[in-house]
């Protein structure tokens, strides 16, 4: 039987390039709020990986969601979802924290890029001026709602593959902490990688900050793993053998070892710990690092979603 196809799936590569993208927008703006107030201060937007973070953040969310709305039946009706919620449904409560989150994220680029763009309107347009100064005002509630939204959006795209209670290897409970986590872990190398390919200093301040927050980051995903198919081993039955098809032979297993375990986590957290150690950051090392990491989190979504698809409770 190819990897690709079961008789049981009910979401395909569509749904795990979406759940990338939320996540790594959840964990890019976080890094970017953090950047903006332990280290730089109002001249965060001028950085060069504050700046791709806040590329990433908007663009991600946006790109999965045309995913989404082109794998649909009927991709013209997408707008039902947007004006009929049903409070019940997980889709419904994940396209409303959507909304607000975009709402929120705008407001927050208005405040931190506030500057330059009252610099670049030069007083034309008065409107706008009043806008920002209304922004900047309720910048801190504005930043605290943006958090909590984004850590939301996260741990969402856990809880959204948990409602398929008929698999036992999703439906569990320290999904959605594995894959708001990992998400994070996403966000801080997409912000790195496009931070130094956006000619950002890759020995800056920003970079050792971010590497000292993704260190703990890792060897927590790390742990989760380990909980998330421990968990299902010693539950036994269906949920065992669901773990045990994942992790074993075959293509998926050689997917979970070599590369979520071994490129996604262990390549760069050793990475991390030599550029720690050592004396300077270098681009290569930097870039390689969070390639490394990046390509990790996005096959850990794929594992998840097709190998959780091959065992029915």
């Amino acid at each position: 039987m190819s990897p690709f196809h079961f008789d049981s799936l009910v979401w395909h590569w569509p749904i795990a390039i979406y759940l990338f993208l939320a996540g790594i927008s959840a964990g890019a703006i976080c890094f970017a709020v953090l950047l903006k107030h332990f280290k730089l201060g109002k001249n965060a937007y001028k950085s060069s990986f504050v700046r791709a973070a806040c590329l990433i953040a908007p663009l991600a969310v946006f790109a999965g969601l045309g995913i989404l709305v082109i794998d649909l039946t009927k991709p013209f009706d997408f707008w039902k979802i947007l004006v009929f919620y049903n409070p019940t449904s997980v889709m419904s409560i994940g396209v409303a924290v959507l909304l607000i989150y975009q709402v929120a994220l705008f407001a927050w680029l208005a405040c931190l890029f506030k500057e330059p763009i009252l610099k670049w309107c030069n007083n034309r347009w008065p409107l706008v001026d009043k806008v920002l100064n209304a922004f900047t005002k309720w910048e801190a509630t504005i930043t605290g709602l943006l958090v909590i939204l984004a850590l939301g959006l996260g741990a969402y795209t856990g809880f959204l593959l948990s409602a398929l209670t008929t698999f036992p290897m999703l439906n569990n409970p320290v999904l959605p902490l594995l894959f708001l986590i990992s998400g994070i872990s996403s966000g801080a190398a997409g912000t790195l990688l496009g931070g130094v390919l956006m000619k950002g200093n890759p020995d800056g301040k920003e970079v050792h900050f971010i590497h000292n927050i993704e260190i703990p980051l890792i060897l927590l995903e790390l742990a989760l793993l380990f909980t998330f198919f421990v968990g299902l081993i010693l539950t036994g039955g269906q949920s065992q053998a669901a773990a045990l098809n994942a992790i074993g032979e075959g293509f998926w297993g050689w997917i979970f070892w070599g590369g979520v375990v071994v490129v996604g986590l262990a390549m760069p957290l050793a990475f991390n710990l030599f550029m720690t150690a050592s004396a300077k950051r270098k681009f290569s090392y930097v870039a390689i690092t969070a390639s490394c990491s990046l390509f990790g989190v996005l096959l850990l979504r794929n594992f998840i979603l097709y190998t959780g698809q091959m065992t029915v409770a």
